[in-house]
């Protein structure tokens, strides 16, 4: 979504392009491919196909691991909110994950920064997080051979009111590992739309390339490297 980053805490890898352009609707596959591995519509893929392990689907942990102190208790409450909404529509789905809220050593860690969009991060005492550019959100995964092992994710203290449980639900998707955006205006209601931070509910296209992400049984198998 429009000023969010999705980084790869990978060994020896480059960070690859954050979007794919779309000039229209495209089918189930492209888009899958597109937001999964960054493959342009009928082209190669750009980035892995990252998942978590089979192991740690059933009760993948999630939660608030930072908030700054420059916080309101009303804009927590808005952060809070839009976390459990994220939760809810992960495991609504069906896909094998599911997500459950903690507080302590998450696999999916959650940081409220105070950190305007488009300055660097400070102080966050997280090692991954200070020093990065921080657009409005940013995602990063430690991974290897395709399987996640950890994700970080900081959103501004500064996000717009509506767009925060936006902005939660597709971080928390991309720390899945559907890690790239679409741009394209038949797509400006998704929610890897490029342009927007609107999307609350995970729905068509964008439930479809979850699902089929961790389960088999929803589509075709789609291939590891292309």
């Amino acid at each position: 979504m429009r000023a969010l980053l999705a980084a790869l805490l990978l060994p020896c890898a480059a960070i690859a392009q954050e979007f794919v352009e779309v000039p229209g609707p495209v089918n189930d596959d492209a888009f899958y491919r597109a937001v999964a591995c960054a493959a342009d519509p009928g082209g190669d893929c750009r980035k892995p196909f990252l998942r978590w392990p089979e192991e740690k689907r059933a009760a993948l942990t999630v939660g608030l691991a930072s908030v700054t102190e420059r916080l309101e208790d009303w804009q927590r409450r808005l952060y809070e909110e839009g976390l459990d909404n994220a939760i809810a529509e992960v495991n609504a789905l069906g896909t094998g994950i599911r997500l459950t809220r903690e507080e302590d050593a998450v696999d999916i860690a959650v940081h409220i920064v105070a950190t305007p969009p488009g300055h660097v991060m400070r102080d966050t005492g997280v090692a991954d997080l200070d020093g990065a550019l921080l657009p409005l959100g940013r995602v990063a995964l430690r991974a290897r051979d395709g399987v996640i092992r950890e994700a970080l994710i900081a959103v501004s203290a500064q996000a717009r009111r509506r767009e925060i449980a936006s902005i939660l639900l597709e971080e928390i998707v991309q720390g899945l590992g559907l890690m790239t955006d679409v741009r394209g205006p038949a797509y400006r209601r998704s929610l890897f739309s490029e342009d927007g931070n609107s999307v609350t509910r995970l729905e068509g296209q964008d439930a479809m390339a979850l699902r089929r992400h961790y389960d088999p049984e929803t589509g075709p198998d789609v291939p590891e490297e292309s």
